[in-house]
């Protein structure tokens, strides 16, 4: 597709991305913005249809490394490179710019579960690009699900959805107004909640790991918070190796990687 072919991105359109990059308007229009070649790329791959594509903008040098955006034609606008700066949110963007739809997922308790379930919960994980790994992971490993409690850093912000690596439109997440409450629902479904803490027990020393699991990973500095913690079924940790430990603690992310994998594979 030639560029002159393509419309020209308006001055409103260029406002309303602009003002996505505050949550209080992700939440209100229900879009979210993605940059750069590689997630805009994995996320049309994870669309579960073309109306959760909103639009494209992309620069001229953006357009000559994504060559398949003609697909898209109908959401397809050309910026100029002064344009496409005011409303990127990166120091160095890549000239390919998404706005996609934020995808409506039920809530954890009120899905059915068939067998096997690991759910992975965020107490107050504050870290865009921990929270955005945390959901990549998840999505690998093929865990159900991931509950966002208050305090966590919001899942459509730009640099988790960078880090979540294309996972936000196929993994299934929700936000929880009450952390503890949605514990307590899911306890009553069956569910057993872990808490990742340094004060658990070794992960490798319970047994087996329960049929349907809820994994809560804690904030970075503080861990797990008490009103969550007075629900949890087991606390676990992840013993340092030989010899004095070199460093406090793992990363958040680090940490939920090695628990979701020992639960699910």
């Amino acid at each position: 597709m030639k560029n002159r072919a393509l419309p020209e991105v308006s001055r409103a359109l260029l406002k309303r991305i602009a003002r996505l990059q505050q949550r209080k308007y992700r939440d209100r229009e229900g879009l979210f913005i993605a940059e750069g070649l590689r997630t805009v790329r994995e996320l049309l791959g994870q669309m579960a249809g073309a109306d959760m594509l909103d639009c494209l903008i992309c620069t001229a040098e953006g357009l000559a490394f994504f060559p398949e955006s003609s697909i898209y034609s109908g959401s397809l606008f050309l910026a100029s490179e002064d344009d496409f700066n005011r409303v990127a949110g990166t120091s160095s963007p890549q000239g390919v710019l998404g706005v996609f739809r934020q995808p409506v997922f039920p809530l954890p308790y009120e899905r059915p579960y068939s067998g096997r379930a690991l759910l992975v919960a965020l107490d107050e994980v504050q870290d865009p690009g921990n929270a955005g790994t945390i959901l990549r992971t998840a999505a690998w490993l093929g865990a159900d699900g991931l509950l966002a409690g208050p305090g966590t850093v919001d899942l459509y912000n730009a640099k988790t959805v960078r880090s979540s690596a294309g996972s936000l439109l196929g993994m299934p997440h929700t936000r929880a107004g009450d952390l503890p409450a949605a514990l307590r629902q899911l306890q009553k479904a069956g569910f057993k909640v872990i808490c990742s803490s340094l004060e658990g027990e070794d992960f490798r020393s319970g047994g087996a790991w329960p049929e349907r699991t809820v994994l809560v990973v804690g904030n970075e500095a503080n861990g797990v918070g008490p009103e969550v913690r007075v629900l949890a079924d087991r606390l676990v940790k992840i013993p340092h190796g030989r010899g004095p430990a070199r460093v406090e603690s793992l990363n958040a992310a680090v940490s939920a990687a090695i628990l979701m994998e020992r639960i699910l594979l």
